[in-house]
């Protein structure tokens, strides 16, 4: 009797710079899921092995790292959308498909509201790192102070110090 052959796996299939839905979650840090959403949004279209599995080539992986940081920025997924599926025109002859004059001023716009909503997040941050390091320099003066009580220091002279470290307001 004889011993069928084993099926292939399917990564045997897949070309040697393809990444299965799996891998490419690891190395994007994120689940299969979000990526299989990104598809459906036509924001990525994976090429399928012979054995229908979703193959993400390095193409695919910059653009939805793009896509990643422009969500961790607080870009909404439909503005993402619309400006990576701007249409193009035909290339010319030895050329790259480029966009046509009403997709770069639609671009234009829509870069225009990205930068201004990243500009919001920027000055945000900006004062939450301000009232973190406020923050900060309470807790060191709180810390000196115990610090000081702990080493006997007495309440009067620790509060003292702690007076004269005091910012001005």
């Amino acid at each position: 009797m004889t011993a069928l052959p084993a099926a292939p796996s399917p990564a045997a299939s897949l070309p040697a710079t393809a990444l299965t839905v799996r891998d490419a979650a690891a190395r994007l840090d994120v689940t299969p899921r979000t990526l299989k959403y990104y598809e459906e949004l036509g924001i990525v279209v994976p090429v399928r092995s012979e054995g229908g599995y979703r193959l993400y080539e390095q193409a695919d992986l910059d653009r939805l790292a793009r896509v990643l940081r422009m969500r961790s920025l607080g870009f909404s997924l439909p503005v993402i959308t619309a400006m990576l599926q701007q249409p193009v025109e035909a290339p010319t002859e030895g050329g790259r498909p480029r966009l046509s004059n009403a997709s770069l001023k639609a671009l234009r716009e829509t870069l225009t509201e990205q930068l201004g909503t990243l500009d919001t997040r920027v000055a945000q941050v900006r004062r939450e790192l301000k009232e973190a390091a406020l923050l900060q320099a309470q807790l060191r003066r709180d810390l000196d102070y115990v610090e000081r009580r702990l080493a006997g220091e007495p309440v009067e002279e620790a509060l003292e110090q702690r007076r004269k470290e005091r910012p001005a307001p």
